[in-house]
């Protein structure tokens, strides 16, 4: 983690000996803001503050936590873990200057030391620090440059679906916010041990106005007609998630760093396996965890607002109504098409759904 005084750098001076203190002191504080560690716990609680030093002149030899220690344990936390490290130490048999390095250190300085040689290897590690830490800015901008495309692309898309259908719209907006829901409750749940990370939740999250990209090729005389749908009728409908899966994988085909591609893997999940019932009757046959866990989260979130919504061929169910088919079944939709897991969250949630859905305009 860089330091943010750019002008001055910090260089962590580590060493139980007061005179090399001063002497280093007087070599490097022209040039560098120092601060001063006679102990190797003191070293690690001003490494680890807020604002970490740019370097670490390390002794080995100190009583208690020895040099070699400090480094050890520097480099097994993420907030110092980068830190150079410098052993500046009397020992100089081979074998410590290779356990040294081994343990992360950037370079061995023997002491008695030579003056013009500390500030040289001080200022080329700096300035090497400096080089990684300017690279590592510009690797965060351009992530979060891919992500913020990546993220207007997907809205783009799912934005398609309100040409067609007003309340298609609507219903997209929705249900991306059950979706969210649930995955936040699901998030410390055994059966999904390690699924959720920060990385799945946005993309999930992101992608899921995408569910309902594939009725963009549904003609109009199906997709809004007042009347119950024929058989073959029926059957055009439920293309809507062939469709959208082959829409979303013309876009990935499309795209030369396949690298980047990669975020449309859960709106291809989505769009093809949000009709899929946990007990094998959707739409593909898919069967319990066959289905992706994306699919099963949309086709729970998009059967309560089917439930909840007026549509062309039906008026909105209550909330109590909509709860009540979903835990006891009505013919049509049962208890067995949705992950158990997946139900119960919904049921612990059933009053914030209440309010998204309530909040409709």
């Amino acid at each position: 983690m860089p330091n943010p005084d750019k002008a001055r750098q910090t260089i962590l001076i580590v060493d139980d000996s007061p005179e090399n203190i001063l002497i280093l002191m007087d070599l490097l504080r022209d040039q560098y803001t120092i601060t001063v560690a006679t102990n190797g716990m003191r070293a690690l609680q001003l490494a680890g503050c807020e604002t970490p030093p740019d370097l670490i002149l390390l002794d080995v030899l100190m009583p208690g936590m020895n040099g070699y220690e400090v480094c050890s344990q520097l480099k097994t936390k993420p907030h110092t873990a980068d830190i150079p490290v410098i052993f500046v130490t009397a020992l100089s048999d081979e074998s410590d200057e290779q356990k040294g390095l081994d343990l992360g250190a950037v370079d061995f300085i023997l002491k008695p030391f030579s003056p013009p040689l500390v500030k040289a290897r001080v200022r080329n590690h700096l300035e090497l620090k400096k080089h990684r830490d300017h690279l590592e800015d510009v690797v965060h901008e351009r992530t979060r440059e891919l992500v913020l495309t990546q993220d207007a692309a997907i809205f783009g898309l799912g934005v398609l679906a309100e040409y067609r259908d007003i309340e298609t719209g609507q219903h997209i907006m929705r249900t991306r916010k059950y979706v969210q829901l649930m995955a936040e409750q699901l998030k410390g749940h055994s059966s999904f041990s390690g699924y959720f990370s920060d990385a799945t939740m946005h993309l999930l999250i992101n992608s899921a106005p995408l569910h309902d990209i594939g009725k963009v090729a549904i003609p109009d005389v199906v997709l809004q007609k007042p009347e119950p749908l024929t058989e073959l009728e029926f059957l055009t409908i439920k293309q809507h998630t062939v469709f959208g899966k082959e829409i979303i994988n013309r876009i990935e085909a499309g795209m030369s760093d396949k690298s980047a591609s990669s975020f449309l893997r859960f709106a291809e999940e989505l769009a093809y396996t949000h009709h899929e019932h946990w007990d094998g009757s959707g739409y593909h046959g898919l069967k319990g965890e066959e289905i992706p866990v994306s699919g099963r989260l949309m086709a729970m979130a998009d059967i309560y607002d089917a439930l909840t919504s007026a549509r062309i061929y039906k008026p909105a169910y209550p909330h109590e109504e909509a709860l009540r088919i979903i835990i006891e079944g009505d013919g049509r939709t049962r208890p067995e098409h949705f992950d158990p897991v997946v139900l119960q969250a919904f049921v612990d949630l059933c009053d914030t759904f209440r309010q998204i859905s309530s909040g409709r305009n």
